[in-house]
């Protein structure tokens, strides 16, 4: 361990200028750290001391304020018996029940992590603004409207240009002009006021309710549909559309079926879904489309393949006649779990149909 520390100086180490010797024997075990730290500094070592607790800094800054000239016997018995306390530690855990939420953050669940931190009253280290950025603007915008206009100049000035900029624009008129004003008058806030408000900001945003899914409502319902029977999504969406039509419309949208291939699936994409899809159940899907009223999205598939694919496909579509009806709807189920499986991976884009303007 020792070959891994800087060398002592070969005339000993100068703290601040001038000065006695000072000897092992009279040195505490702060004077102790603060050697070791000058001895790593001096040697270009980047330390991050702000990590440390502030009394320990502050402390730490007294001792090598207070030390002058170390002499070369005194510097060699220190680094020595600094290695060998390094050699002799197994593994450490440092800074609480901080560092241990900060430890397995992403590995406990979210709703356990927030809990602790409440009951410990530990606040999440790191830099509260880094967290502010990561949070989307519709949350974001959120606070810009509910806080003082002091608040968000502070807020907006933290942010990234261009996400600044895009908050902005989400704001009604006046209110983006006075927090703009009052971003003007920011040039007296002190870097304390900036870090108290981000703590408070982060904290805000942390103590909003964690939802138990992560897709939105709109989306469960249009998945679940999207696997269900033909005849019982029709009857939801025509009950969705006697008690909230815009729900209804909204979860049309997340739903996607054998007939929206043609509006929602880019003619080039198709040669690519074709490779990924099973066989039997592509001629069975494409046999069955006319009895369910889904012939277009059939040609459609027909005509963005090789022509001699096509031909092939058609005869064993011909072949196969009509298939059963719970045949159709579950080789069509096949088809649409594979093109979404490929949207899932980002394979694929889905863009959702546009409403006719009337």
């Amino acid at each position: 361990m020792t070959d891994l520390l800087p060398s002592p100086a070969a005339h000993g180490l100068v703290l601040s200028g001038g000065g006695p010797l000072m000897k092992g024997g009279t040195l505490s075990r702060k004077a102790k750290a603060a050697i070791v730290v000058r001895l790593l500094i001096n040697d270009g070592a980047d330390i991050p001391l702000e990590e440390l607790p502030e009394e320990l800094q502050a402390q730490l800054t007294k001792a090598m304020g207070q030390m002058r000239t170390v002499d070369r016997d005194t510097l060699q018995e220190v680094v020595a018996e600094f290695a060998e306390e390094v050699e002799r530690i197994g593994l450490t855990f440092s800074n609480g029940m901080a560092g241990a939420l900060d430890a397995l953050d992403g590995r406990i669940s979210p709703q356990t992590a927030a809990r602790l931190r409440k009951e410990a009253g530990v606040r999440e280290a790191g830099d509260p603004w880094a967290r502010i950025r990561e949070r989307d603007s519709a949350l974001l915008v959120t606070v810009l409207e509910e806080e003082s206009i002091e608040v968000a100049a502070v807020m907006l000035s933290k942010l990234d240009v261009p996400k600044a900029a895009e908050l902005l624009g989400m704001l009604p008129g006046p209110r983006a002009r006075q927090i703009t004003y009052a971003v003007s008058q920011t040039g007296a806030v002190t870097p304390d006021a900036v870090d108290r408000i981000g703590l408070s900001l982060a904290s805000q945003l942390g103590a909003r309710p964690i939802s138990a899914f992560d897709d939105g409502p709109v989306e469960r319902v249009g998945a679940i549909l999207n696997s269900s029977k033909a005849t019982t999504r029709d009857d939801v969406l025509a009950g969705l559309d006697e008690k909230d039509e815009g729900l209804a419309n909204a979860v049309r949208k997340a739903i996607f079926t054998f007939g929206n291939i043609p509006a929602r699936i880019a003619a080039r994409d198709i040669p690519r879904i074709l490779r990924d899809i099973d066989q039997a159940a592509l001629v069975t899907a494409l046999a069955g489309a006319p009895s369910m009223g889904m012939e277009a999205s059939a040609e459609y598939v027909f005509e963005n393949m090789s022509g001699r694919m096509a031909d092939q496909l058609r005869e064993e579509v011909a072949e196969a006649g009509t298939p059963k009806p719970a045949d159709i709807e579950e080789a069509m189920g096949s088809v649409v779990a594979t093109i979404r499986d490929m949207e899932a991976r980002g394979e694929l884009m889905l863009p959702v149909e546009e409403e006719d303007e009337g």
